[in-house]
Order: structure tokens, then C-alpha cells, then sequence
């Protein structure tokens, strides 16, 4: 059998890549629906701050819509999640999924020396553990 490791216990900073997507804190919910677009993302930081306070979700802008709000005069700000939820980098994937479970969130930001240093979703989560899954499921395959 290969030789990988058991996903749980990698730090979520092997998860968190790109740098983290942002809209400027005057941006309308038109604008981070365009950079969630762009940047191919399900959330996006609103303004520059190193400790940001504010996050908008996928599900932020689809509430918008569906309230029968235009998204291009709506401020971000107005919708953002403040009540963020951190990790450490260091924390595992393990650790990290169960605080996202335990706050029924979708979204967790990472942070390095009191920085922020990226934004783990649920869906990423998933890609480790269905890579690890689809690893055993060849190994024993070939058995």
C-alpha cells in the first residue's frame, strides 16, 4: 500500500493557497459577486485590514436576490459576516472540520502570527478527504 498520510492530521495550511480573495470596503454586492466570479471563489474579505472583520459568502448574495434587493446598490458591508470564525495554520484538517461543523459554517479563515493567511471552505475540506478516499479505494483496487 502507498504510503500517504491520513488527511485529518495535515495542517489546514497545506489547504489554503491562492492569496485571499478581497473587495475594497466601499464595494457593492455587484462588486464581490464579480470577484467571487473572478477569482472562482465562495467568499471574499471586505476591505484591506490585515485582521479582516468582515467576510461575504455565496449564500450572502444569493439572500440579496432573492429579498428582491439590487445587488449593485447594496454595500457589501451592509451583508458581510462579522462574526468570523479563525483557525491557526497550524491546526488539522480534523480539527478545523469540526469547528466548522460545531458553528455550521462554510467558511474558516487561517491565520499565521496573528495574520491572515488564507480562507479554508467546506468544499476544500471535502477535496482532502475524497483525494485520501479515492487514494485507498486504488490501492485496494490493485490488491
Amino acid at each position: 500500500m502507498t504510503d500517504i498520510s491520513v488527511p485529518g492530521s495535515i495542517p489546514i495550511s497545506s489547504v489554503t493557497g491562492e492569496p485571499v480573495a478581497r473587495v475594497a470596503a466601499n464595494a457593492t454586492v455587484a462588486d464581490v459577486a464579480r470577484a467571487i466570479v473572478a477569482r472562482d471563489v465562495g467568499a471574499i474579505v471586505v476591505g484591506d485590514d490585515e485582521q479582516p472583520t468582515a467576510l461575504v459568502s455565496e449564500r450572502d448574495i444569493v439572500r440579496v436576490v432573492a429579498a428582491g434587493q439590487d445587488p449593485a446598490t447594496v454595500p457589501a458591508a451592509d451583508i458581510a459576516s462579522t462574526k468570523l470564525v479563525w483557525c491557526d495554520a497550524e491546526a488539522t484538517v480534523d480539527e478545523v472540520a469540526v469547528r466548522m461543523m460545531d458553528r455550521y459554517i462554510r467558511h474558516i479563515l487561517v491565520e499565521r502570527d496573528g495574520v491572515l493567511a488564507g480562507i479554508v471552505s467546506a468544499r476544500d475540506l471535502l477535496g482532502v478527504y475524497s483525494a485520501y478516499s479515492a487514494e485507498i479505494d486504488l490501492d485496494f483496487g490493485s490488491a
